[in-house]
Order: C-alpha cells, then sequence, then structure tokens
C-alpha cells in the first residue's frame, strides 16, 4: 500500500484498498470477503485499522457479517443510503439539474453504441423488458423498475462499461429526489411505444433514427 496521504485516515485509504481487493479478487455481491485477519495481511496494517474500517462499510449497507460465517459483499441497491444521500445532495436544483442532462448526454452516447454492438442477447433482454411493462400495465401496476431496467440494458448493450458504471449511480442518485423515468400511469403505454420504437431503430443499426427517438423519449419522459 501507498503512501497514506496526511489529510486521509488510515481507515479511509483502507476501504480504497479492500476496494482494490475487491476488483482484484473478482469479487461481487454475495461473494465471502478475506478474512480480517487476512486483509490484514495483505494491507500490512494493523487488525483494528481494517476492523474500523469494515465497520464504516457495513454502517454503508455495502457488506454484511454473518455469526460464524464471515463477511460479505452487499449490492448497493438493497439497502437505503443511496436515498438518503440523494436527498440530501439533490436539495440543490441545479445538482438535480446537472444529474438529469448527464443521464441525457450518456443514454444519447449509450444509444448510438447499442446500434453498433448490441447482441441478439441484448434484443431478446429488452424485449422481455417491454413485454413484461405491458403486462404490468395491463394489470394496473406501475411499470417504474421495468423502464429503469429497459435503459440500463441500452447502456449495457453499449458494450462500454465505463459508460454503463457512471450510468447507474447518476440515474440512482437522481431517483430518490423524486425524478421518475416514467411519467403518470394514464401515460405509461406511450413511453412503452417508444421503447419499442428505440429497441428497433437499435436492431436495425440506424444510429440517427435511435438517438433522435432516445432524445424525444427523454426529453418527453426524464421529468
Amino acid at each position: 500500500m501507498g503512501i497514506l496521504p496526511h489529510q486521509r485516515k488510515v481507515y479511509e485509504e483502507i476501504l480504497l484498498e479492500i476496494n482494490r481487493i475487491i476488483k482484484e479478487d473478482g469479487l461481487k455481491a454475495g461473494d465471502k470477503l478475506p478474512s480480517e485477519r487476512e486483509l490484514s495481511d495483505r494491507l500490512q496494517v494493523g487488525r483494528s485499522s481494517v476492523r474500523e474500517a469494515l465497520r464504516s462499510l457495513e454502517l454503508l449497507g455495502l457488506i454484511t457479517t454473518r455469526r460464524g460465517e464471515g463477511t460479505f459483499i452487499q449490492h448497493y441497491r438493497q439497502n437505503q443510503l443511496i436515498d438518503i444521500i440523494g436527498a440530501y445532495v439533490l436539495k440543490d436544483f441545479k445538482t438535480r439539474k446537472d444529474l438529469i442532462e448527464m443521464r441525457k448526454l450518456l443514454e444519447i452516447d449509450a444509444v448510438r453504441l447499442a446500434c453498433k454492438r448490441a447482441t441478439e442477447k441484448h434484443f431478446t433482454e429488452m424485449e422481455r423488458l417491454i413485454q413484461a411493462a405491458e403486462e404490468k400495465i395491463r394489470t394496473g401496476e406501475t411499470a417504474d423498475e421495468e423502464d429503469y431496467l429497459f435503459h440500463r440494458a441500452i447502456c449495457r448493450s453499449s458494450r462500454n462499461s465505463v459508460l454503463h458504471r457512471i450510468w447507474v449511480p447518476v440515474v440512482e442518485y437522481a431517483r430518490p429526489a423524486g425524478e421518475r423515468s416514467l411519467p403518470p400511469s394514464s401515460d405509461e403505454e406511450m413511453v412503452v411505444k417508444e421503447h419499442r420504437d428505440i429497441l428497433s431503430a437499435i436492431r436495425e443499426g440506424d444510429d440517427a433514427k435511435a438517438v433522435a427517438r432516445m432524445s424525444r423519449h427523454l426529453d418527453s419522459s426524464v421529468l
């Protein structure tokens, strides 16, 4: 581990190093973290500092400790902390406006890349989500989650992992502040139709048409 910056506490630097270990070891949500002793040995720091870092991650809802089993990585979407952070961060109207603008920029680029890189696997997933949304609307339910997953599927189909990693927190921070990707239920059928039109353009590989449709969709549906 490199020299610790003077302005950063030891455990804060350890948090960054634990994140590096998670990436190096290919760990994901549900996987078990190395033990406190192993982390101490790998990072060459005291166990008390490791313990403090792990406690911080647990308070953030990013890991969970099971007695007798060990410490496991939690999926960040399973906790409510991001909602709380978003509510504070997005009190500033300009911050929220900038997030929405950033989302649009990311999704326009994503759909452009999707026209060149999306595979049949991506098309199948997008179609499945459209059908799931249609079924929910028919039964009087709100299809917010399917909408979120459809837009995420487009970002994934861009096959640019950095774009996708940036898009996720941008949308997650915006949603708690009241942003909905879908308008009121009376207009949800139109939104799903727009999704189908976007998918059609991506299938055709027509990036100009796909970008135009995505731009209109975001202008009308992202509040």
